[in-house]
């Protein structure tokens, strides 16, 4: 949204005008009647972030989810999830019913248990990569970010599939954007692929990319030192730093195609 503001610096000397501006909007997201979390995020694809939270935090497998209906609000939106009996324990273990700020991605987990929950190792599928791909998903992610070429304020979440960018979503939190992308991906078919994000790379990232069971992770920023422990231990390929022309790996380098002249 636009905002005024005065521009100083170069040739201007206080110029005034305005600057589009990501919006931090009040999303509740509800499960079975109970607000199971309410995070600042940007107000777009709220149906692929409910599927996605739902997913990458443990509430709800996709064929648990019975109906999502979004609720505009005076001060914020409620997007109301739905799911079978069944998965109504993982509702009490997991009480979420504080405010997160865009940068949390553990908000509200009241044990260390819920943290670093136990997952699975991600599933052997063949899936490879050369490093000119690496490098050429990163060098596509620029087109795929209409909200940041607008504000250089937001965070995207992509997924790469053998020739290219398959799906792509935005928001202002780095976990925002990759439950959205997560929910995209569990509600339409797509071929073996990779995640590429924008941000850091910390263990609760990891954890999401292993709920979405993707086998590789790129980033263009650097991973913490436990992020890469857990990578490895979850059987992800992680690669981070990553530019057009550069990046650095970390974990398991079988799923890097070595014939690639630019491997070193």
């Amino acid at each position: 949204m636009p905002v005024p503001r005065r521009k100083f610096g170069g040739e201007s000397g206080g110029e005034s005008g305005e600057r589009l501006l990501p919006q931090e909007h009040a999303v509740a997201l509800s499960f079975n009647g109970s607000t199971q979390a309410v995070m600042m995020a940007t107000p777009d694809d709220l149906v692929d972030f409910a599927y996605g939270f739902a997913l990458t935090e443990g509430l709800a497998r996709p064929d648990e989810i019975e109906e999502i209906t979004v609720v505009a609000g005076e001060r914020g939106t409620d997007v109301q999830t739905w799911l079978v009996p069944e998965a109504e324990a993982r509702l009490k273990e997991r009480r979420r019913t504080m405010a997160g700020p865009v940068g949390c991605g553990l908000c509200g987990i009241d044990s260390i248990e819920q943290a670093l929950r136990e997952m699975p190792r991600v599933a052997e599928t063949g899936f490879r990569m050369r490093a000119a791909e690496v490098m050429a998903a990163i060098d596509a992610l620029p087109a795929h970010q209409p909200l940041h070429d607008v504000t250089r304020a937001a965070h995207c979440a992509a997924y790469w599939v053998p020739g290219g960018i398959y799906a792509a979503r935005e928001d202002v939190g780095r976990h925002n954007a990759l439950d959205k992308l997560a929910g995209h991906l569990i509600r339409h078919p797509h071929a073996e692929g990779a995640v590429v994000l924008t941000s850091r790379v910390s263990t609760d990232m990891v954890q999401k990319v292993a709920a979405i069971g993707a086998a590789m992770l790129i980033a263009v920023s650097a991973p913490t030192a436990d992020a890469v422990a857990l990578a490895d231990q979850l059987g992800i390929t992680l690669i981070a730093l990553a530019r057009p022309d550069r990046f650095e790996l970390f974990t398991h380098p079988h799923r890097l195609i070595p014939e690639d002249p630019h491997v070193r």
